[in-house]
């Protein structure tokens, strides 16, 4: 975690897709964690398998949700709660509808809805998605496209 002048910076804390060419298994999110990724507008991040959707390219969560989580027996690592892009300082789950946060230097996101959870969320945690709604992070889509990297800052667009 990076500081300056004593205060916690908010960055990028991971990144991770599943690739368009490998198949999606039943009983688990297939995540490759990455470096440094692009994020395409309208799409999501490139070459990833999810971001067909326009209007919900990309899944974010709060790192610090996912550490509470991880502490009620759910699996946390990098994509194992479907999420793609992890932040570190910022209450996803606590951004209205509409927010726009720039990642890095150019990628720009939007902010449209809480996750929910599937079928596949119960299976892979054991646990009813329902009981941690408003926890799951946000569905958002990509406005600007450009390259983000674990550790770059991220800022709440006014």
């Amino acid at each position: 975690m990076h500081t300056h002048e004593g205060i916690t910076m908010t960055q990028i804390a991971s990144i991770v897709y599943r690739p368009k060419d490998q198949p999606n298994p039943d009983d688990d999110y297939l995540r490759v964690d990455l470096e440094e990724a692009t994020l395409i507008a309208g799409h999501g991040i490139d070459g990833d398998a999810k971001g067909s959707h326009p209007d919900r390219g990309l899944n974010i969560m709060s790192y610090e949700t996912l550490t509470i989580l991880r502490t009620q027996g759910f699996y946390t690592e990098p994509g194992q709660m479907g999420e793609q892009i992890v932040i570190h300082q910022l209450d996803v789950d606590a951004l209205p509808a509409g927010s726009r946060i720039q990642l890095g230097n150019e990628a720009v996101i939007e902010v449209n809805k809480p996750r929910t959870g599937c079928d596949k969320f119960q299976r892979i945690q054991k646990k009813d998605p329902a009981t941690v709604q408003g926890q799951l992070g946000m569905m958002a889509r990509v406005i600007t496209g450009g390259k983000i990297k674990i550790g770059d800052p991220v800022k709440v667009l006014k």
